[in-house]
């Protein structure tokens, strides 16, 4: 299987990419992943993906495209690929087309996880972490024994800069105007499966199983 997974930040992409590359057997492949290797290991666009890091700046979608092609490339990659977040943008998924046709590679679905804006802001502003041991909480789904204190090490919990309501906002604003556009892209190539994102992971994960045969 060879599946796209699309959806705003708090809509669960990660949980499902991980289920179904269990499911399928296939690797789960995100671009943030591919950054961290490619840096960590010092290869040719490591060092560019590093470069553009460090000065805060986008990293171009020739490079995105290139560590992208080359992951997909790998012998594993050969009974499908699960590509969690990627493509963001219009161009992104117009190279990444134009590469499946040079391989002879065919995508069978491309997955919209549905999840209106309050419900995505609800589940990502609770998220918590202890600053000690790295523990994570939710104040709603998974809440500590004790308001604001780690049940491992009694440290003291925090909420991540990249989860406050300001950023998350600007997130979902961010994923509107770079990310949705896609919808309509794969919606000409009658690629695209919409999933309600709202239900349980248990459910969502059901519910694309059964649109994908």
């Amino acid at each position: 299987m060879k599946i796209i997974l699309i959806g705003p930040p708090g809509a669960g992409k990660g949980t499902q990419a991980e289920k179904l590359a269990t499911h399928w057997k296939t690797p789960r492949i995100t671009t943030g992943d591919l950054f961290r290797q490619a840096v960590q290991n010092k290869t040719p666009m490591g060092l560019q993906v590093q470069g553009f890091l460090e000065k805060g700046a986008l990293v171009p979608d020739d490079v995105v495209l290139g560590l992208m092609q080359e992951r997909m490339s790998g012998p594993d990659c050969k009974s499908g690929f699960i590509l969690d977040g990627f493509p963001r943008t219009v161009g992104q998924a117009i190279g990444l087309e134009t590469w499946l046709k040079k391989t002879e590679m065919v995508l069978d679905a491309v997955v919209v996880i549905d999840v209106p804006e309050e419900e995505a802001v609800r589940r990502i502003t609770g998220r918590r972490q202890c600053g000690a041991c790295g523990s994570t909480y939710h104040l709603q789904f998974q809440p500590p024994r004790q308001d604001g204190i780690c049940d491992k090490c009694k440290s003291l919990l925090v909420q991540r800069k990249d989860d406050e309501e300001k950023t998350v906002r600007h997130r979902l604003k961010v994923y509107a105007g770079e990310t949705l556009p896609l919808i309509d892209f794969y919606k000409q190539r009658h690629l695209l499966r919409q999933v309600d994102g709202v239900q349980k992971p248990a459910e969502v994960f059901q519910t694309i199983c059964s649109l994908i045969k």
